[in-house]
């Protein structure tokens, strides 16, 4: 109960702090759009330079950048230890299952469930973009802005190459490496469960390294979470104005709601059809997941809470949780295919770019490999999105410019993308756990 209590209380603070943050950035941005109007310039640097400037930049090296500060030393505790969760995590997880056949079956009903929801997400994806591309609603949307460059970008196949480092010290170093981490701790799960007993120390040393990670995570969530989801929500309105929130209404609104679709429903349909559970629990209970995605808008960043609440809340067993979590941070983007897809078909009708039935083939084929290989980071999503504009062959002026206008606007769809995934990860676990009978239904229905 007081477990239950206390989740309850975060999550209640998590969702004021986001209603106080959406008010006091529309009224930021409504003082921002009234005073460069009225030839205050001046003011709004003072303000913007004082509270919500990046202090990374070049041009800002004068500026205090309080929001900033605040909500990137967030993000950056919780990546600090991303890593050795991830690695850790995995290697218990493999050791705890001592049955190879059990090891096996766990592993292609997760990778099952996640291509599974994957294609789902992509065919509603592609069903509703294309309705609206044949409406005219994204026809020279973006025609006016020529002169705006594109990114580049390497093959989408390179992810595969990539999947296996040629340094194992240099893996567990990057953040947005993550694919390598989780070979890396795979392969030595995996020894290690072969080794059987002769291996002794290395375990023990993965246990206590978690429990302190779980220590940790508890102090930096619960103290500094709510202040710091106020900061980072705040600053995201402050810094992309009305300016940039008019263009591709279309494609901003018809993302948004399928987004909003499989989140509300989807997921909560899936639970019912492969578990026969009440999925009214699961939304309740992974509602702050939710909302903590949204805020940080990084799937890597969630994944200690998302570990958190899935064992502790959801009832999952660890050694379930402790697989099937970061493996799909790592390959399970639900709302990242679903951005894409819309974006692809949103800029191919900006560009005037036909698009045939073998076209949207590959655009999915392409959506699917894309988004297993999207960083669970901020922005990657539509950073890796010009590997499918470029499979796909959208790569003329006018897509360009549309793919400009996206990186643009796309900040706040990135927000509900990354809440999308991190409970698609969580919806699957409950999945495989239920079907191992490794899940605490009293937990679960608390």
């Amino acid at each position: 109960m007081n477990r239950r209590k206390n989740t309850e209380k975060l999550t209640t603070r998590m969702l004021i702090a986001i209603i106080l943050a959406v008010v006091c950035g529309l009224g930021t941005i409504v003082l921002r759009e009234h005073l460069l109007s009225t030839g205050k310039e001046a003011t709004w640097t003072i303000i913007n330079n004082i509270l919500f400037a990046d202090i990374s930049a070049a041009t800002n090296d004068k500026a205090i950048g309080l929001f900033y500060i605040i909500g990137r030393l967030f993000v950056k505790a919780l990546q600090l230890i991303i890593i050795p969760m991830v690695f850790t995590s995995i290697i218990l997880a493999i050791i705890r299952i001592t049955d190879s056949k059990k090891l096996g079956r766990i592993a292609s009903k997760t990778i099952g469930y996640f291509l599974g929801t994957t294609v789902v997400s992509i065919l509603l994806a592609t069903a509703v973009g294309i309705l609206a591309y044949n409406a005219g609603a994204f026809r020279n949307a973006a025609v006016d802005l020529a002169g705006t460059q594109g990114t580049g970008a390497t093959n989408p196949l390179m992810i595969v190459v990539n999947a296996v480092p040629d340094n194992l010290i240099s893996a567990l170093g990057n953040n947005t490496g993550i694919l390598a981490v989780v070979v890396c701790a795979l392969s030595v799960g995996l020894a290690v469960n072969s080794a059987g007993d002769r291996i002794r120390l290395l375990p023990g040393i993965c246990e206590e390294i978690s429990l302190v990670i779980s220590k940790v995570l508890t102090f930096v969530v619960e103290k500094f979470g709510p202040v710091a989801i106020f900061c980072l929500i705040t600053r995201a309105c402050a810094a992309y104005g009305v300016s940039y929130l008019k263009p591709a209404v279309a494609y901003m609104l018809l993302t948004v709601a399928l987004l909003l679709l499989m989140l509300t429903v989807g997921y909560a349909c899936f639970v019912k059809m492969t578990t026969g559970l009440n999925p009214l629990p699961f939304c309740r209970k992974t509602a702050r997941v939710a909302l903590f995605g949204f805020s940080t808008s990084s799937s890597a960043a969630t994944l200690p809470l998302n570990m958190k609440t899935t064992t502790e809340h959801l009832g999952v067993h660890e050694e379930i949780a402790s697989f099937v979590l970061p493996l799909g941070m790592t390959v399970n983007m639900d709302g990242t295919a679903i951005m894409q897809v819309i974006a692809t078909i949103f800029i191919a009708g900006c560009s005037g770019v036909e698009l045939s039935l073998p076209k949207l083939l590959l655009i999915g084929v392409l959506a699917i490999i894309a988004s297993i290989g999207t960083p669970a980071s901020p922005g990657a999503g539509a950073v890796i999105l010009f590997t499918i504009l470029s499979g796909a062959g959208i790569n003329n002026e006018y897509a360009l410019i549309a793919y400009s206008l996206v990186i643009a606007i796309n900040r706040p769809i990135e927000m509900l993308v990354t809440a999308l995934n991190v409970v698609g990860d969580s919806a699957c676990a409950v999945a495989v756990a239920k079907s191992e009978e490794a899940i605490d239904l009293e937990k679960y229905r608390e």
